[in-house]
């Protein structure tokens, strides 16, 4: 759980995934923090779709970075996406689901509860 932080529900933010391991700071959430200009708030449960339109918009999460200690992700792989990057990703028509409870109230100053609980694999 992230101290003090909240999910999209009100409830205490829950990880995302420990493996991969996710986060701004590889905790497993998807915390806010004032260190991240990415915002990655948004835990998602990533598809095939997804992984190829944001490879498209110039960011590969597929591809293995060892270099990083990135295995590179697969679908159905749990990770933490940026809130502008999964917005983008819905406006274009290719939103990954996204795990409520493991998603930062913070994206709610963005997108309306009523949307993420329709793309939500944990559905209230």
């Amino acid at each position: 759980m992230a101290d003090g932080r909240f999910n999209v529900l009100g409830g205490a933010l829950l990880p995302c995934s420990l493996d991969p391991l996710t986060g701004f700071l590889r905790d497993g959430c998807c915390a806010e923090h004032a260190e991240d200009p990415g915002q990655h708030t948004v835990c998602t449960r990533v598809t095939d779709d997804f992984l190829s339109f944001s490879r498209e918009q110039g960011n590969d999460l597929s591809t293995p970075r060892p270099e990083y200690g990135f295995s590179g992700l697969r679908p159905g792989d749990h990770w933490c996406v940026c809130a502008a990057r999964w917005i983008e990703a819905l406006l274009a028509g290719h939103a990954p689901p996204i795990v409520l409870a493991a998603t930062d109230e913070a994206i709610l100053d963005s997108v309306s509860l009523e949307t993420l609980v329709a793309y939500a694999v944990d559905r209230p």
